[in-house]
This record gives structure tokens, sequence and C-alpha cells, in this order.
């Protein structure tokens, strides 16, 4: 089981990506280079939603008017340099939906940050500053590298919605719309080469409010929904029900109440990765293979209830297995469609690390809660994120993307990221000074 996974990567449809519930919370993220207006944008959407308080808003006031960026900017380092460093949550709510914002930072060193908000990200909003860009030029806009970089990234992650928006167009005055079509051309170019489903292109002012909020009809010759409209209709990426159940264990729990209803038995919390689990269900522990029956399904609330991917559970069995945090329970081998166990893997990898990637090092890798030694086997190649052309390789650098083979000390059971993200996906710690040092993309 030891596919590559593509850089361009199938369309999202509402049926692999999401799903058409609109009632659930959208989690998204801003992204893009630095100084792209990501923290004014957001600022903008709290503040023209009547998200913010008053007080709040004399807060982050100077000579009389907001300084909207100062809403995500929160360590004492950002205000100092006026940058995004680390991701900053931020919740608001209008009468169709509810939000939870990540504003990403834009700096290539901040990588890191910006594909841990993506990888739970429902949809990206990718800022491009048109003041940036030489737009008045023959043939297709060069965009900037890190556009191009987290573009790349969230298509990776799977985040099922990329808007992309072209910021500080009142900048302009009357070439605004003349920049707009020439930026959302060489957006476009990028995209289809890429693999890249865009949802949509949208020309904006955070500064000024304009498409944020309350759409601008005809300004730029924009005539569609403001961003705020159309992140009010973008679909939750969906749970992972289609494919056989995987659950991580996360916590164990004892018992010692007679009363209780799991009779003394040990119960195994976490969160259901794929598939759907029900008493009755036979079920196979990882990596030691011994089965048992599942006796027992709790929700959140410990009250008894079958539960699918995507909700924490805690399961008792029906009899007494040796099962430790990290130990992952799975459908029965006899199942149909089981899951494959493997060893050797091949991985697209995000590579994180100040230190490049090189073959032969060990790393400690993270599947789900488990930890297993992992050696890297081969550098593939890696990508150009200019040309986005494949070449051989004998390193990936810093912030670079690449395809790597891995051999792993222990089998873990694995499903393509573009089935299950979590099964697909692991995360590569260095071993000395345990910092994150790249994310692996399973095909």
């Amino acid at each position: 089981m030891t596919a590559t996974v593509s850089i361009a990567t199938p369309a999202h449809s509402t049926g692999a990506g999401g799903t058409n519930d609109t009632s659930s919370a959208l989690r998204f993220i801003t992204c893009g280079s630095v100084d792209d207006g990501k923290s004014t944008l957001i600022g903008r959407l709290l503040v023209d939603s009547r998200s913010v308080l008053q007080d709040q808003l004399a807060n982050v006031s100077k000579s009389g008017e907001a300084d909207l960026a100062l809403f995500t900017d929160g360590l004492s380092a950002e205000r100092e340099q006026g940058i995004t460093i680390d991701v900053a949550y931020r919740y608001f709510a209008t009468p169709a939906r509810k939000f939870i914002i990540g504003d990403a930072p834009g700096h290539e060193q901040y990588t890191r940050n910006m594909v841990t908000a993506a990888s739970s990200a429902h949809a990206a909003v990718v800022l491009v500053d048109a003041t940036k860009l030489k737009w008045n030029v023959d043939g297709l806009v060069d965009l900037l590298p890190q556009t191009r970089r987290h573009s790349l990234l969230v298509n990776l992650l799977r985040v099922p919605g990329i808007i992309f928006a072209v910021n500080k167009l009142d900048a302009l005055g009357d070439d605004a719309a003349k920049a707009f079509t020439k930026i959302t051309e060489a957006l476009h170019a990028f995209a289809t080469q890429a693999g890249i489903a865009v949802t949509a292109t949208i020309p904006m002012s955070a500064l000024k409010g304009h498409n944020v909020v309350t759409a601008n009809p005809g300004w730029c010759g924009y005539s569609g929904p403001s961003l705020l409209s159309l992140l009010e209709t973008l679909p939750v990426t969906a749970a992972e029900t289609d494919v056989p159940f995987a659950f991580p264990v996360q916590w164990v729990e004892k018992f010692h109440d007679s009363a209780d209803t799991s009779k003394g038995r040990r119960v195994f919390w976490g969160r259901v990765a794929t598939g759907t689990v029900q008493p009755g269900d036979t079920v196979s522990i990882l990596p030691s293979g011994k089965t048992a029956v599942v006796a027992q399904v709790l929700n959140h609330a410990r009250v008894a209830k079958n539960v699918g991917a995507g909700h924490g559970a805690g399961l008792v069995l029906d009899r007494e297995v040796d099962v430790s945090r990290g130990d992952w329970i799975l459908a029965s081998n006899d199942a149909p469609s089981h899951f494959e166990t493997t060893r050797e893997i091949k991985a697209t990898v995000a590579w994180m690390d100040d230190e490049p990637l090189v073959a032969g090092r060990v790393y400690l890798a993270l599947h789900g809660h488990r930890w297993i030694k992992a050696k890297v086997k081969r550098i593939v190649h890696s990508l150009d994120i200019n040309t986005l052309q494949e070449h051989d390789a004998k390193e990936i650098l810093p912030n670079a993307i690449g395809h790597i083979e891995v051999s792993l000390q222990e089998p873990i059971a694995a499903l393509p990221y573009l089935q299950s993200r979590v099964l697909g996906s692991l995360i590569l710690v260095d071993t000395a000074s345990h910092k994150t040092s790249g994310a692996l993309l399973l095909g």
C-alpha cells in the first residue's frame, strides 16, 4: 500500500471534500504573503459584523481610527513588529452561521504554524496584495512565492473551499478593474496548472470594507457575493464515514464503581477517525493484533449511543485486552475493505524544519496518538513552487514540498490522505530538539 500523493489533486466536490450542511460552524483561515492584509481582513469582518464591543474597539484605536490588525495580533512581538507570528483564533457569528477564524502568519519561517491551522480548516482565504504585483505588464503577472506556497499547501491538506481575495485594490484608483483582471488571470492559470479547485476570486479592500461584509456590485467589474456571504454558504469537511472504522486511543479509564455501566471494565476514549462503531462490532487492536467485540459505545456525555467519524467516543470491549494510549482499535480483518498495515510508505512532505531534510535521518513519527521511529530512506524529488516542476533532489529545503520514502519501525494502518485526514497523515518530530519537522501526506 504505497502510492505517491500527487501535487495536483482532483477538484473538490460535495461528496469528497465537504457536506452541504451549513448549520455547522465553519472553520476557515486567512493566509498569503507578508502584509497582504490578513489581520486587517479579520478585523474588518469582526467590526462590520458587529462582533466586537465598543471598549474592544477603543483599545485598538489610534488617533480616533481603529487599527483592525490589532484584533488578532495578540503577542507583544507581533504588535511591536507589525507582523503575525502565531496563529490567532477568533470567533464570531452571523444570523446565518457561526465561524472560527484562524489568522495564519505570512512569513516563510512560520510556515509550520500556517500548516497547523490549515490541517483542520474547512476553507482558506488566500489574500493577494495587488499593490505588490507588477500587474501592468504583457503576459501573466508573477505571483509572490508565499501566495503559491500557501495555495499549494491548503490544496494538499484537502481544504475544500479555497478563495482568492485580491486585496488593496482601492489603492490603485481608476486602474483597480484592470489590475483585478490581470491578477485573476494569473491566479487562475496557476490554479489550473497546480490542480487547485478555486471556489471564487473576489476583489477586495479589507481597510475600506469593499466586498468583505457588504457587496459592492460592479466594483472592479465584479458582481458576485461578498466574502462573508460566500463563507455563509460553504460546506464543512465531510465526516469520513464511508471507510472502515478506525479509532486512535487517547485515554484509558478504569472504573471501580460497581454501579457504573461498564461493569468495571476499562473504557477507551478518543475521537472516531473513520467509519462508525456500534455494540456487537468485531474489532482488532494495533499493534498487538488481538481481537475483541465492542460491548458498549459511550458518547462524550457518557450516554450509550452509536458514534461516527469526527465525534468523541468511549469504547468498552467484551473482554480484557491489552490496550494503551497510542494503540488503534480497527474494524476486524474479516470486515470488507479492512485496513492494510505497512512499514514502508511513500508520501508528500511539507518540510518545516530549519535544517534541510536528507536521506538517512531518523525521526519520531506521530500517527494518531502513536509514536513510532521513522527513517527517511530516499528523497524522491522536490517541487519548484514557481514552475511547479518536480526535480531530482538530495535534500528538501526548509518550507519546501517534496516526495520521500520512509521506513517505519512498526507497521501502521494507513489510508491515502485523500480518503482520510487522520489515517493518511503523520508528523515527523526531531528526536533531539523535539520540534515538529515535517508533515507527511500518504498516498
